[in-house]
């Protein structure tokens, strides 16, 4: 009898080993797709810009500078994409250190405050991030946990066209656990993502190219939910989307 109780736990340790093997494939496999296809977009504009140099397609000496300063400015901004994810890796494999102690929510809301008022204000969004109690407090590190709220506000806010957030924290009753909620009123989903982020999209014609850089100088919304993902959890929390189904703002 004993030999199949035995049996079973082994079994059943088994199938978790499996289910979490399964489910590390599974993020690797999504992590590839999105990195993939959020290189491709700065990529995509240098060998754009570089055509409409080499097809002597600029008007004038000036023109053409022009051109080559923006494509050293998507270069830049494929640098910081692979610092990035170099980053996420860091945090994914457990490299980069974290410090959990008593952290007091409140401090949090104050330093995310801090980071992303001036974004929303430029953008003129509002944001209200609204201090819990001092007496709410989380084990956690305290920059990392800011830094991942703050890379989702500012993606937030770059890529809303009118709204507003609002940051909120409250305890779980019954339970050792705290909610924040990041709330957004937009007319339009901000973190929809594209549903086959494997899809091959060909280089744009050199005119498009030139339209996407000049448009296109906000954070990356997939990167960035990447990353404050793997913080969070690195932090021992889970970060969910979630479709309201009323408002909450």
């Amino acid at each position: 009898m004993d030999e199949i109780e035995t049996l079973k736990a082994e079994l059943q340790r088994t199938k978790l080993a499996y289910q979490a093997a399964l489910q590390m494939s599974q993020f690797k496999a999504g992590f590839l797709a999105r990195t993939s296809h959020e290189l491709r977009s700065p990529l995509n504009s240098l060998i754009g810009l570089h055509q409409l140099i080499l097809a002597d397609l600029c008007e004038d000496p000036a023109e053409e500078r022009e051109f080559i300063d923006q494509a050293h400015q998507s270069a830049l901004k494929l640098l910081q994409l692979i610092d990035e994810i170099i980053d996420i890796a860091k945090t994914d494999f457990g490299t980069n250190t974290v410090e959990l102690r008593p952290t007091a929510m409140s401090s949090v809301f104050v330093e995310v405050e801090r980071l992303t008022h001036l974004q929303a204000a430029n953008r003129g969004h509002w944001l209200e991030a609204i201090a819990p109690t001092p007496e709410l407090y989380v084990i956690a590190d305290f920059q990392r946990l800011s830094q991942a709220l703050a890379a989702l506000i500012d993606a937030s806010i770059a890529y809303m066209e009118e709204g507003s957030l609002r940051l909120t924290a409250q305890a779980v009753a019954d339970q050792p656990l705290v909610q924040i909620w990041l709330d957004l009123c937009s007319p339009t989903a901000v973190w929809s993502e594209p549903a086959d982020l494997l899809a091959q999209v060909p280089p744009p014609s050199p005119e498009l190219a030139r339209e996407q850089f000049r448009t296109r100088q906000a954070p990356s919304r997939g990167i960035s939910l990447l990353f404050s993902q793997k913080l969070i959890e690195r932090l021992g929390g889970n970060l969910e989307i979630r479709a309201a189904a009323g408002s909450r703002c």
